[in-house]
C-alpha cells in the first residue's frame, strides 16, 4: 500500500512524510475519523514508507523487497490486531483469522466493521479484541525485528478491546520496545480508555473530499456515466466503501425508489385495492429486502423533510430522487414527520421479529393514508 493509493487526505500524507524526514516518528499514533475515509489504508502506507529501502520524497518505492511484502501484507515485521469472534476451539486472536484479513485488505482496505463481520460469516455476533490478543502483542514485540528498521503494530478498532486487553496494551505503550510503531485506527475513539488515548499522538481524518472520491470512482468504474458517479459521490458522503456499495447495489436502490413512489401515491389517493396488490408484491421480497426497503424509506423521508423546511444541509439523493422530491417534499412536514418515522421503525421491528410481512405492510399502508393528509 503506497500513499498514492490513498484517496484524498493530502494534508495527512504530507504531515506523516515530514515526521519521517525530520526523524520525529511518534511511537504510538491514533488515527481517528469517519468510516471509509482511508485510515487503515493510510496506516499501512505509512508503515510501508517508514520501512521502504528506497523511499522517495513523497512515497515508498513499491519495488524493494520490503515494499513487495507489504503489498501482500506478509512482511514479518508488520503485525495486525483486529476484532475477532469466539468460535469453538479456534483461539480468539487475530492470527487465527489472518488469511481472512489479508483477503479483505486485498479486496478493499476501506471496509467497515459490519462488512468484516459478514466476511467472517457472523453478522449476528459481535467481534472483540480479547485479552489473549494482548499477550500475543507483547510476545511479538519482544522479539527483534526480522529485516525492517521498525516493527509496525496496526490495531484496527481498538475501541473493541475488552478492559483486560486494554490494560495490558497500556503497559506496553508506556514502555515500548525500541523501534516499535503502534498505529491505532479508530472509528469511535471516545470508547477507548483515556489512559491509552493520552499515550498516543492523535491524527484526525476528515471525510474524503468529493473531487478525490469522484476521480477514484471514475478510475474503478470506467463504464459508468458522469451522472452515476456524481450520484454515488453525493450519496456516500465522503465514504469510499459506501460509494462502492451505492454503485454495486444501485438496482436495489432503484427498486426501493419505485416501491416508495407507488406506496406514497396510492396511499395519498386512498387506493386500497392497488395498495393491497402492492403489499402482496412487497411480501414476496424476503425479510432482508423488506428491512432494506424500510431503511430506504426512512432515509428518503428524512431528506424530503429537509428539503421542505429549507434546511441548508446537503441533500443525500440521486438525480431521479431529487426530481421526484421537488414535488413530493411538500407532503412531509412538522405535523407528520415523527409519525412517519415511528411507523416505519415499528414495521421494521416487527419484520425483524419474524412478523407476518403482509399484515405489517398493510397496516403501515393504511396508517400512511391518514399520516400523509396531516
Amino acid at each position: 500500500m503506497q500513499f498514492k493509493d490513498i484517496i484524498g487526505q493530502v494534508n495527512i500524507k504530507s504531515k506523516l512524510i515530514k515526521t519521517v524526514k525530520d526523524n520525529r516518528i511518534s511511537h504510538a499514533q491514533l488515527f481517528v475519523g469517519p468510516q471509509g475515509s482511508g485510515k487503515l489504508a493510510m496506516a499501512i502506507a505509512f508503515a510501508q514508507y517508514i520501512n521502504c529501502k528506497n523511499r522517495t520524497e513523497v512515497d515508498s518505492c513499491g519495488e524493494c523487497s520490503s515494499c513487495k511484502k507489504y503489498e501482500k501484507f506478509i512482511h514479518p515485521d508488520l503485525h495486525f490486531v483486529f476484532p475477532v469472534i469466539k468460535n469453538g476451539s479456534i483461539k480468539p486472536v487475530s492470527d487465527s483469522y489472518l488469511q481472512n484479513w489479508r483477503d479483505k485488505l486485498t479486496d478493499n482496505p476501506y471496509f467497515t466493521y459490519n462488512s468484516w463481520l459478514i466476511s467472517l460469516g457472523t453478522e449476528n455476533k459481535q467481534a472483540q479484541i480479547y485479552s489473549d490478543e494482548s499477550n500475543e502483542i507483547i510476545k511479538k514485540l519482544n522479539f527483534k525485528t526480522y529485516e525492517a528498521e521498525y516493527k509496525a503494530m496496526i490495531i484496527w478498532l481498538p475501541e473493541k478491546m475488552n478492559i483486560s486487553a486494554s490494560n495490558k496494551l497500556l503497559k506496553i505503550l508506556e514502555e515500548p520496545p525500541e523501534k516499535t510503531l503502534f498505529i491505532l485506527v479508530s472509528d469511535d475513539y471516545n470508547k477507548i480508555i483515556t489512559t491509552i488515548i493520552s499515550r498516543t499522538q492523535l491524527i484526525r481524518f476528515n471525510k474524503i473530499d468529493d473531487e478525490s472520491l469522484k476521480i477514484a470512482l471514475q478510475n474503478r468504474y470506467k463504464d459508468l456515466s458522469y451522472e452515476q458517479i456524481t450520484d454515488a459521490v453525493n450519496l456516500s458522503q465522503g465514504n469510499y466503501f459506501q460509494a462502492i456499495e451505492q454503485i454495486e447495489t444501485s438496482e436495489n436502490r432503484k427498486e426501493n425508489f419505485e416501491y416508495f413512489i407507488k406506496l406514497m401515491r396510492l396511499a395519498y389517493q386512498r387506493n386500497i385495492i392497488d395498495l393491497t396488490e402492492l403489499v402482496d408484491d412487497i411480501h414476496k421480497l424476503g425479510r432482508e429486502r423488506q428491512k432494506n426497503l424500510l431503511i430506504y424509506m426512512n432515509n428518503i423521508i428524512r431528506e424530503n423533510f429537509i428539503i421542505n423546511i429549507r434546511n441548508n444541509q446537503k441533500i443525500i439523493l440521486n438525480s431521479d430522487e431529487r426530481i421526484f422530491s421537488e414535488k413530493f417534499s411538500k407532503f412531509i412536514n412538522y405535523k407528520n414527520i415523527e409519525d412517519l418515522h415511528n411507523e416505519i421503525n415499528l414495521a421494521f421491528s416487527h419484520i425483524e421479529r419474524n412478523g407476518n410481512a403482509k399484515i405489517i405492510f398493510m397496516d403501515f399502508a393504511i396508517k400512511l393514508i391518514y399520516i400523509l393528509r396531516k
